[in-house]
């Protein structure tokens, strides 16, 4: 398999917020995203001081990701995201991964 194609998406929010947008974006992938074709996996973090949560994620590539940003199914939770947290999203490519020996 090739190097997957991994975003980086932070969210900004308030501390009371914080727990509400964990819930909505676990409720996403574990009902919807986890399901569609070319994903291979996230991690949700959140920030000790309540006001961001980050999203790992990995896709086969950028054209699987970008047909499940296109679905019907998977958009409305972005949407409400949207309406409380702000949305700054970073596309990467895998350059090197590094082990323990």
């Amino acid at each position: 398999m090739k190097n997957p194609f991994v975003l980086i998406n932070i969210f900004t929010v308030t501390p009371d917020d914080q727990r509400r947008l964990i819930d909505l974006l676990t409720k996403a992938t574990g009902e919807t995203i986890k399901h569609m074709d070319g994903f291979i996996t996230s991690t949700l973090h959140r920030s000790i001081d309540g006001t961001k949560v980050t999203m790992y994620a990995q896709w086969e590539s950028r054209e699987k990701y970008e047909a499940m940003r296109r679905n019907a199914t998977a958009s409305p939770y972005l949407e409400e995201a949207l309406s409380f947290a702000k949305f700054e999203m970073g596309a990467y490519e895998v350059v090197e991964i590094f082990k323990k020996a």
